[in-house]
């Protein structure tokens, strides 16, 4: 067996560390950005970011490279940073390609999630509908565990990824800034896993497309009284 020097090992430790800081910025940032803490326009400084996370800048940078990959913030001329600007266009070519996705996710998962876990989660989005609040944080997590928890029982790692990532970049459209799609969306989601516990494919598959197309449409409304 391959043993490590006392250098060696702290050096592997020091990665791990780093690689650990990595994400933890990466998952403070991305929740900023959903949340809209950090709006549109605005220009990210590396330094300034490590110093409100609390890190150093290393994985602040890598934090920020990965977003900047994955197309949340851009590089302006002269090497700024700012949290891109999605244009009504992009978000309905975004939308479109979701709802094409999501269709075939929830097709793949019919049958594979335990009814218990649907139940569970049904309890969830009756709950929040009685409460009525569509400020609440729950909103967010459960609408996160709705979308996930089709997404990973596809059993396709690479639909299941790129259905997460198309969501993130309509995620600042939640329901804080749509109020009026509150009950709708809860009762939309609802559609879907009540297709889903009865193994119905196709009922499920038509329910969840038009979840999306309702979004789009709600969306659309929004920006054109902006």
């Amino acid at each position: 067996m391959k043993t490590l020097d006392a250098s060696s090992y702290t050096t592997a430790l020091s990665a791990r560390r780093e690689q650990s800081l990595g994400q933890m910025a990466y998952d403070r940032l991305l929740d900023m950005l959903v949340r809209r803490d950090l709006p549109a326009g605005t220009v990210l400084h590396e330094r300034r970011l490590a110093e409100m996370l609390d890190i150093s800048r290393t994985p602040t940078r890598e934090a920020m490279s990965r977003l900047e990959t994955e197309g949340l913030i851009e590089r302006q001329p002269g090497g700024m940073l700012v949290v891109k600007e999605f244009s009504l266009r992009d978000l309905i070519e975004i939308l479109h390609v979701r709802r094409l996705l999501e269709r075939e996710s929830v097709v793949l998962a019919t049958g594979r999630i335990a009814d218990a876990v649907l139940a569970d989660l049904q309890r969830q989005m009756e709950a929040l509908l009685a409460a009525g609040d569509p400020d609440a944080p729950g909103n967010w997590e459960v609408d996160r565990r709705f979308h996930d928890l089709i997404a990973d029982h596809s059993h396709n790692a690479i639909l299941a990824k790129t259905i997460k990532d198309l969501r993130l970049k309509t995620q600042m459209f939640n329901l804080s800034r749509m109020p009026e799609r509150f009950e709708a969306v809860h009762r939309e989601h609802l559609a879907v896993v009540a297709a889903l516990r009865a193994r119905d494919a196709a009922a499920a598959a038509d329910a969840i497309a038009a979840h999306l197309e309702n979004f789009k449409q709600g969306i659309i409304r929004r920006l054109s009284e902006v």
